[in-house]
């Protein structure tokens, strides 16, 4: 039986780089057996007569711009901007070249934290895009969500940066702040964030057990894949199996992966030997299939959650979780990255990232840039993506005006507990009311219109609001199939 082995060969990655230290991966071993990839630095382009000239072609104008070119500039710049151009024409955003400081950053976070604001970030076309915000990082409690575009960092453009460029600029020490203007869909103005850089503690595994009707169902949520995450999870479900848990919850919203390592350990537990974990697909075509050790499925249901921010490694878990094991998935669809990827050390520690293989269901469905449905589809309340409200200094949103702000306005006054009775956008009469009632409820002067003060006040509410249970209607829906399963 096919197992996976070794630490650092091949690369399943959610993202190009986590905006901190360094980034985020999925590693496992399965086609090639060295433990190791290490060529030199020199020998990249290999031995044919065409490869020799395209070569000689790079190196004569290497030197035509050192002699010639009206500025001084870096030679080993010029080598690398070859690199990133052969790279960029692939076309492929998982595809990636590192300088060996890069490298040396994006290797340090798997097992350690790092310093930044926590967010997985990737190139979609030309743009640097948010995968996911890491669970209570500083870009999550800043409202950064998956898909949005940064097209800003510190007042300056992100247009014709790299991914490793972009993050070069985002991290930064602990209490240094980092301002980033954010595109989204759906909003016309460009959002700016200022978000303060922390330590991004890599503790990957959270669990608690839920009381529902008096029955205790365990919950686990994993926010990525590192190489501690399959300890720390079977020391989680050890603790609910022995508190007589009766059902699981498995929480992958949000996780843009890591090793798969962790993840093939991970469904060693739950998952049986019926049909494979995951397949590998080489470019010729041929397939092969990864299998759990685990004889039967657990006694008790589980259920696994996911969402747009759900990527690679934990998508493969989802999907081992549902066709392997029949078991239900609940939320909305996964991000869809079905692409394997290459680690190459060259000997001048710089690293390639190179997209060598796919990777398929049990079923052998390919997931890629379509994602995994959830058997039970199910939405957030609106206001859990409501942006935050930024005004100038002195501005105030205000009866009669329109606007997207003003629609993130009354979804916050809705998630507070008042009732604007719309939130499209239109500061109606109502909306005008409920400000009054909210202020008056927070201490605040009594004015009918939103101020900075105001709008703080109802970011405030609205985090709490999201960070209640009670309304996170996903995490609800997986309780009642866990209860209907149980009954």
């Amino acid at each position: 039986m096919k197992k996976f082995s070794g630490k650092v060969v091949a690369l399943l990655m959610a993202i190009s780089l986590i905006v901190g230290a360094a980034g985020s991966y999925a590693v496992f071993s399965f086609v090639r057996n060295s433990n190791s990839v290490s060529v030199p630095a020199s020998s990249v382009v290999a031995g044919s007569t065409t490869a020799n000239s395209a070569v000689s072609k790079i190196q004569m104008i290497h030197d035509l711009i050192e002699k010639d070119y009206f500025q001084k500039i870096d030679s080993q710049k010029l080598y690398d901007g070859a690199i990133n151009g052969m790279i960029q024409a692939l076309g492929d955003p998982f595809s990636s070249y590192m300088s060996a400081q890069t490298a040396s950053d994006f290797n340090q976070s798997l097992s350690s934290s790092f310093q930044g604001i926590g967010a997985e970030v990737q190139l979609v076309g030309t743009k640097i895009s948010i995968v996911s915000p890491i669970k209570g990082s500083p870009a999550e409690k800043a409202g950064l969500r998956p898909n949005d575009q940064i097209v800003s960092i510190n007042g300056q453009s992100t247009d014709g940066l790299d991914v490793n460029q972009a993050v070069s600029k985002i991290r930064g020490k602990k209490g240094t702040t980092v301002k980033i203007g954010i595109r989204r869909a759906g909003v016309s103005n460009e959002l700016m964030f200022s978000i303060k850089r922390d330590v991004i503690p890599i503790q990957t595994v959270d669990s608690r057990m839920i009381e529902q009707g008096g029955q205790p169902l365990g919950y686990i949520a994993i926010t990525q894949f590192n190489e501690n995450t399959d300890k720390e999870f079977s020391n989680a479900l050890t603790s609910l199996q022995n508190q007589k848990m009766k059902g699981l919850i498995i929480d992958v919203r949000g996780n843009p992966g890591g090793y798969l390592q962790a993840v093939e350990k991970i469904a060693n537990l739950l998952v049986p030997d019926n049909k494979p974990i995951v397949q590998i697909e080489d470019r010729q075509g041929k397939k092969q299939p990864f299998y759990s050790t685990l004889k039967t499925k657990k006694s008790y249901p589980v259920v696994c959650l996911i969402d747009g921010g759900s990527a690679s490694a934990s998508e493969i878990l989802a999907g081992a979780l549902h066709e392997a094991a029949g078991y239900p998935l609940i939320g909305v669809k996964s991000f869809g990255k079905g692409t394997v990827q290459q680690g190459i050390a060259l000997s001048d520690n710089s690293e390639l990232k190179l997209t060598t293989d796919k990777w398929l269901t049990p079923d052998g469905n390919w997931i890629h840039k379509k994602g995994i449905q959830p058997t039970v589809a199910v939405q957030q309340p609106a206001y859990f993506f409501s942006s935050p409200l930024t005004l100038k200094n002195g501005e105030a949103l205000k009866y009669d005006q329109t606007g997207t702000i003003i629609a993130d306005a009354q979804q916050m006054l809705v998630a507070s507990g008042f009732d604007p009775k719309r939130t499209d956008g239109y500061f109606s009469l109502n909306t005008q009311l409920e400000v009054k009632a909210f202020q008056q409820s927070a201490g605040l002067p009594v004015t009918g219109a939103i101020d900075q003060k105001t709008a703080d006040a109802l970011q405030a509410k609205t985090l709490a609001a999201i960070a209640n249970p009670k309304n996170d209607l996903q995490l609800n829906a997986a309780i009642q199939e866990i209860e209907k399963a149980v009954k």
